[in-house]
C-alpha cells in the first residue's frame, strides 16, 4: 500500500486464508491513542509509520510485531503494561494484538503479512 489511512481493514498472515480484523492507525492522533483506554482488542492494530511502542497506561498485555517496509515480520514480543519497547532497526510498522493472539495466527519472525483495505 503506497499511502496509509486510518480505518478498518483486514490482515492476512502468510498463506493462511483467514482475514483478521485490523484497525489502521496512520495519523499522528490515531497512533498516539493506539490501544490506550481499551480493555482489549478484537483482531489487531497496525501503527504506521512506527518503529517502537510503549504500554504505559495500558490495561492489558499485548503482542507486538515489528514489520519492515514490505510487511515482513522482523520480531515478535509480548509486552506487559507499563513497559517501553526499544526501537527496531528497519522497522517501519508495528502490529499490536492481545497477548497470545499472534501465536494463534502463526505469526513469527520472517512471516509476510498482507493488508486488505475496503
Amino acid at each position: 500500500m503506497a499511502h496509509w489511512y486510518d480505518g478498518p481493514a483486514a490482515l492476512r498472515v502468510g498463506t493462511d486464508p483467514r482475514r483478521i480484523p485490523l484497525e489502521v492507525a496512520a495519523s499522528y492522533r490515531a497512533r498516539t491513542r493506539g490501544l490506550l483506554g481499551r480493555d482489549g482488542i478484537d483482531g489487531a492494530m497496525l501503527l504506521t509509520p512506527a518503529a517502537s511502542v510503549h504500554t504505559f497506561r495500558m490495561r492489558f498485555a499485548i503482542d507486538v510485531a515489528y514489520l519492515d517496509r514490505n510487511l515482513r515480520v522482523l520480531d515478535v514480543v509480548t509486552m506487559a503494561p507499563g513497559r517501553l519497547g526499544l526501537p527496531r532497526l528497519r522497522a517501519r510498522h508495528v502490529l499490536e494484538a492481545a497477548a497470545g493472539a499472534m501465536a494463534g495466527w502463526g505469526l513469527t519472525a520472517g512471516t509476510t503479512l498482507e493488508v486488505d483495505t475496503p
